[in-house]
């Protein structure tokens, strides 16, 4: 089996380049790679998929700087939606699978339930509606595939927001963090491992092509976050400066951004764990390994 894989410098990218290794011969490509990677060129991406006729494709590239593209949504609309689509015509024509990966912002952010995949969806902002016309853009080809919307993904390789309260909490006496959006930190890690299996058991039961919501258990905010991050490196014996008490819980309305961010992230996982037959550890367990990484560097 010959699995191409797309944006393999990410954070999501270099963890499916293990994960996905033992399953056929990989064939990793970043933008500047050839042949063409480069998602604001459709049709060059398209002839490399033809040229190297794989039998799975998979997308980790997209457009990510959710603020930029409310200035920039002709490239990000480019990257997340057009060139997806055209993956996916790609894909259809070879009689390949094709894995895409979206985002909990094609919804509104209203309410508290944790949101299934059939719920209505609203994006806030140009990126969640780049991702989901990207999704919309690969269902409309009617070929096999699996998308997968997660959330607030992290990875010890990159910067992350788990970085950065670390570096602030040990330069700062006091903090300001935001407490009013709610979501389950999701780790590179993880996502890549359910990628791998759950292609496996697609490939065997193609009837398992569609839409899941991948998260990892339990939820928080971002507040709650940066207390676990920094009351775990406290307790692995970094030199916090701040403490535990000035760790100020604040709305969004404190950090204006060019881009509205939905205020309820919570994915409702029950049709990926029945589907294939998944556990998925709480959120502060891949946090965890992911600082044991970090602090022993």
């Amino acid at each position: 089996m010959r699995i191409l894989l797309f944006g393999k410098g990410g954070q999501l990218g270099w963890e499916l380049q293990r994960s996905l290794a033992p399953l056929g011969k990989l064939i990793a490509l970043g933008t500047n790679d050839q042949p063409c990677a480069d998602f604001t060129r459709p049709s060059d991406v398209a002839a490399t998929v033809r040229a190297l006729a794989p039998d799975v494709i998979v997308n980790a590239a997209a457009y990510t700087a959710v603020d930029k593209a409310e200035s920039d949504a002709q490239n990000a609309m480019a990257v997340n939606a057009i060139t997806p689509g055209v993956l996916a015509e790609a894909a259809a024509g070879l009689g390949a699978w094709l894995v895409h990966y979206s985002t909990d912002y094609v919804f509104d952010g209203g309410g508290v339930t944790p949101w299934r995949e059939d719920d209505a969806t609203a994006p806030l902002n140009e990126y969640g509606r780049g991702k989901l016309a990207g999704e919309e853009n690969i269902r409309a080809v009617g070929g096999r595939h699996l998308i997968f919307r997660t959330s607030w993904v992290y990875a010890a390789r990159g910067g992350n927001f788990a970085k950065t309260m670390l570096k602030l909490a040990q330069e700062r006496d006091a903090l300001k963090v935001i407490d009013d959006q709610y979501g389950a930190p999701t780790g590179a890690d993880l996502l890549a491992d359910l990628t791998a299996h759950a292609l496996r058991a697609a490939l065997r039961q193609p009837e398992l092509a569609g839409t899941y919501h991948a998260a990892p258990a339990g939820e928080t905010t971002w507040h709650g976050y940066a207390r676990h991050v920094i009351t775990q490196a406290r307790a692995a014996g970094l030199p916090v400066k701040v403490s535990d008490d000035a760790i100020q819980a604040v709305p969004t309305s404190a950090f204006p951004t060019p881009a509205r961010r939905p205020a309820n992230s919570r994915l409702d996982t029950h049709k990926l764990r029945a589907a294939f037959g998944l556990h998925l550890p709480d959120w502060q367990a891949g946090v965890d390994r992911m600082l044991t990484e970090i602090l022993q560097k």
